[in-house]
């Protein structure tokens, strides 16, 4: 039992397995196990030994790892695990406390597995389909491991998504998960991937990255939300900062509008959250992004119109008037308006019109100085009004005029504090700070303005009792030169470098300014033993100065004064200064630090009071006159008369150039004059080409009217056409039915006449062949003496039916050929009649007689044939009744189908009266036409004469051919 007990206690007792060895055991287990379930709980282990043997861990595993993600992508288990144990070997975020080298050795550990890791770039395409698996214990730990690969390794990170096909597009889902941890990470993991890449940063915004955004804004209570919105905030300014296609987007997406709101600030301003300052403040910075001095200035401009157009600027401008606000945020809030008013003259125009909430009313102007000379409040509040200041200074000429103008003798008011009042308050106050800022104010309200330079001049101050004023020019001199009666001001180098400013500002470019300098005796002086004098390092700047004003004196000066012209002053730099040290000395001012700061960008930033010394626009002015000040100062007298000489010649040549000015402006004039009468012919003929369409439309409406009068003729023509030969046409009361029963009453009419033919053919042969049969018997003479007596009555009875036709044929007049056909069938009829009774009364005795005895078979046919007409012309006569009430029924349709004919003609009258009327008004326009195109042709060729292109003559050519077409249709 001993011997087991010291076995097992020596078992226990032994060297226990170290952390490598374990880890190379998890590692074993995990390449060589063949169940799912053994390699997960080796990863697993893995995972929980991956913090504290992060190196043992990453070196080891790494492989096995990867091998892991892309052969055991069924499990989403041990997908997590091996996802959290890679981020937990590459993140270098620790949770105690370190030491710096700690630190540095963890960095240095997580920069070299990030570089093992991403020298396959499929592991990064591996990596970015993870984030396809919707599971999130899949997709979360894909988002934080690429979060810090993109920390340790961002640009080659950078490179490797931007070529992987729709990598940026996957990232860009995670905006859209509704999973919010997902989501928030997700937008860390743009804001590394967007960082100093322009074309991700493209490829990000062109993806909605700007709606989806600012929907996150709004939804987590924009400038009132919490950390969301700031990741959300810090990831727009990637977007757009530097980054001029992304501003245009975001721009013409009407997305400023949508930041109106965040600006949106109570009344109550009190307790103001940590989270809140810093949104807001973060918000402030985008605005300015869209509007920054650095940016194109077609840009910045319309960026400032769409801020002055959706109301963002009267919203910061509330902000900057209420009261409770944070001063950090009054600070940026301040630096935002400055740069959304800059160069914009609307803007500008806006602000100035501004006013405080007080009692009374004052403008933001004024209250904004009255803190920048407030030595009490914060220096960088106070810097933030002067670029405020500034800014609205800036390309204002008009701004600069009210400055200016507070300062005049007629304009000052007593009863109230101006702009020009505090300037003045500062420029003169016991603060340098105050001294500095008031002096480039001024220097500010001068800048290329010539006017006002001018106008400045006039201010007069009132220094003490029973003294006469001075003037502001003459002040500022003063405080420089006389520093032994106001040393407390005139011997700081703060103060003085701001008037020195101020001055080279104002006579600058300014003979008349440069003339009243010279004027006092004592500033020469002054300025010349500043220069000569061996001073310490803070000296030289302002000995710098003091030349750069010296030269400007010499270089805008005029010669009017007598002890101080251009020629003196050179000589009394070379005697005094010498002129090697008077550049030398020019030269302290662009070799200084300061300088050099300054000159970056518009706004002051300082780190200290004490290095506030230099404006960005008075470093553009030193630039520019620092050359031209060194070359007149070398010109000799020689160089100066060889260039009076030239300055003669070039008078002379002038003589010249000004004739030949007057001449260019008397050609000017003409040919001002020529293109007056050119545009007024221009004028005139777009006018008469006007009148021509015009009258073409008109003709074209008589056209139509005509087509019309004629359509409208043809069919009355047509109509009365069909009244008169009974066609059936409805005109003037003679219905369809009508002429419908007139029609039938024809066709039978034209049956009964075709059978009274027929009729009469076959009287005809019974007369011949009775006439034959009379021939044959004895009695000859008694028989032709009864044949003509027959004969003679049968003419009489034709004539009589001749007779009675002719009566009728007056009575028709419109319906002549129906009622002639009437009557034909009519006289037939009659004329039968007659025939028949003759041959019956004749035939009677021969019937009696005895000398026929054989043609007694025909006498008895003859009888019934006989007694068959009589009865048929006894029909006929009642049928010639019928007709004859049927003809005074014709006869009176006729008159009134007379009387629809003459208003007809009455009617076709007075259309052909209007039809030769609109001829003769048809004739008249094209007279007028023919005019117009005479005068056309004059205006053309006096176009052609006078240079101006002219169009082909097609279009009249056109309307000529139109105008013959027409006229052969008439």
């Amino acid at each position: 039992m001993n011997f087991f007990r010291g076995v097992m206690g020596g078992q226990a007792a032994g060297p226990q397995p170290t952390g490598a060895e374990t880890i190379q055991k998890l590692c074993d287990r995990v390449a060589s196990s063949t169940l799912l379930e053994d390699r997960r709980d080796a990863v697993r282990a893995l995972k929980s030994l991956s913090k504290k043997y992060r190196m043992e861990v990453g070196t080891q595993a790494m492989d096995h790892l990867i091998n892991i993600l892309q052969t055991d992508r069924s499990d989403s288990e041990i997908l997590g695990y091996a996802l959290d144990t890679m981020y937990n070997i590459i993140c270098n975020d620790e949770e105690e406390e370190q030491d710096e080298t700690a630190q540095k050795q963890a960095d240095d550990l997580g920069a070299k597995f990030t570089e093992a890791f991403i020298q396959d770039p499929e592991h990064i395409t591996l990596l970015l389909t993870m984030l396809e698996e919707f599971d999130f214990h899949v997709r979360w730990p894909a988002v934080k491991l690429l979060t810090a690969l993109l920390r340790n390794q961002c640009v080659q990170l950078q490179s490797i998504i931007l070529v992987s096909p729709m990598g940026v597009s996957r990232l860009m889902d995670l905006l859209a998960d509704s999973r919010e941890v997902i989501r928030n990470d997700g937008l860390l993991l743009l804001q590394q991937l967007t960082k100093s890449n322009a074309a991700i940063q493209k490829i990000v915004a062109f993806e909605n990255a700007f709606e989806r955004l600012l929907d996150i804004i709004t939804e987590e209570g924009s400038s009132d939300g919490g950390i969301v919105v700031e990741d959300c905030l810090l990831l727009l300014r990637n977007l757009l900062k530097n980054n001029s296609s992304n501003q245009n987007f975001f721009k013409e997406g009407s997305f400023i509008q949508r930041m109106r709101p965040w600006f949106e600030v109570g009344d109550d301003n009190s307790g103001w959250s940590a989270q809140k300052v810093t949104n807001l403040h973060l918000m402030l910075q985008l605005v300015r992004v869209m509007v920054s001095p650095v940016n194109s200035p077609g840009a910045t401009a319309s960026c400032q119109r769409s801020m002055y157009q959706c109301g963002l600027l009267q919203q910061l401008c509330t902000i900057l008037m209420a009261t409770g606000v944070p001063a950090d945020i009054l600070t940026e809030t301040i630096n935002t308006v400055s740069e959304v008013i800059r160069g914009s003259q609307i803007n500008q125009d806006y602000f100035a019109s501004v006013n405080a909430p007080s009692n009374p009313p004052r403008p933001a102007i004024v209250v904004l100085l009255m803190s920048m000379v407030n030595e009490r409040q914060p220096f960088v509040l106070r810097c933030a009004v002067l670029y405020c200041f500034q800014c609205f200074l800036y390309k204002n000429q008009k701004g600069q005029g009210e400055i200016v103008a507070t300062l005049l003798p007629s304009t000052i008011d007593a009863n109230s504090i101006s702009a020009g009042q505090l300037l003045c308050g500062g420029l003169f106050s016991a603060d340098s700070l105050s001294n500095w800022c008031a002096s480039v104010a001024l220097a500010h309200a001068l800048q290329d303005n010539l006017t006002q330079k001018e106008q400045l001049l006039r201010v007069q101050l009132a220094t003490s009792l029973g003294k006469p004023p001075v003037s502001l020019l003459q002040q500022c001199t003063n405080i420089l030169s006389q520093g032994d009666k106001i040393s407390r001001r005139g011997s700081k180098v703060q103060t003085r470098v701001g008037l020195l400013m101020l001055l080279c500002t104002w006579i600058n470019n300014c003979p008349i300014a440069v003339t009243h300098f010279l004027h006092n005796q004592e500033n020469v002086p002054f300025l010349t033993a500043q220069i000569s004098e061996n001073l310490g390092e803070d000296e030289r700047l302002v000995q710098g100065l003091c030349a750069l004003l010296l030269g400007i004196c010499i270089y805008y000066n005029d010669n009017s004064l007598e002890n101080y012209t251009k020629e003196k002053l050179k000589q009394l730099i070379e005697k005094r200064i010498g002129k090697e040290n008077f550049v030398e000395k020019l030269g302290f001012v662009t070799k200084h630090e300061l300088y050099s700061r300054a000159a970056q960008k518009p706004q002051p930033v300082f780190p200290s009071p004490d290095q506030m010394l230099f404006d960005h626009e008075f470093t553009k002015l030193v630039k520019e006159l620092e050359g031209v000040i060194t070359k007149a100062v070398h010109k000799s007298s020689e160089d100066e008369k060889k260039e009076e000489e030239v300055k003669k010649t070039l008078e002379q040549h002038d003589n010249i150039v000004t004739q030949y000015k007057e001449l260019i402006r008397e050609q000017d004039s003409k040919i001002q004059e020529l293109k007056e009468q050119v545009s007024s012919l221009t004028t005139q003929t777009e006018q008469m080409q006007a009148t021509m369409t015009q009258q073409q439309s008109q003709i074209q409406q008589h056209k139509d009217q005509y087509n019309i009068l004629k359509l409208k003729l043809g069919k009355e023509n047509s109509s009365q056409a069909s009244i008169t030969l009974g066609d059936g046409a409805h005109v003037n009361g003679v219905q369809t039915e009508e002429a419908t029963q007139l029609r039938e009453e024809m066709e039978e009419l034209r049956s009964q006449h075709a059978l009274l033919q027929t009729q009469l053919g076959e009287k005809d042969a019974i007369i011949n062949s009775l006439r034959s049969e009379r021939s044959q018997p004895t009695d000859g003479d008694t028989a032709g003496s009864d044949n003509a007596e027959l004969l003679k009555e049968l003419e009489l009875l034709r004539s009589q039916v001749q007779s009675q036709a002719a009566e009728i044929g007056q009575m028709k007049s419109d319906n002549a050929d129906l009622l002639r056909r009437a009557e034909t069938e009519v006289r037939t009829g009659l004329k039968n009649k007659k025939i028949f009774g003759v041959i019956f009364n004749q035939v009677e005795p021969l019937q009696s007689s005895s000398d026929f005895p054989s043609d007694a078979t025909k006498t008895a046919e003859l009888e019934s044939r006989l007694a068959a007409q009589t009865s048929e012309v006894e029909r006929l006569k009642e049928e010639v009744q019928g007709l004859t009430g049927g003809r005074e029924q014709l006869e009176q349709q006729t008159a009134s189908a007379t009387s629809s004919a003459a208003i007809l003609k009455a009617e076709m009258a007075k259309l052909e009266a209007e039809l030769l009327e609109s001829k003769k008004e048809q004739d008249d326009l094209l007279m007028l036409l023919a005019d117009q195109d005479q005068k056309i042709q004059s205006l053309r060729k006096r176009l052609k004469d006078l240079g101006e292109t002219v169009d082909d003559e097609d279009e009249l050519d056109t309307r000529d051919q139109t105008d013959e077409d027409d006229e052969d249709e008439d």
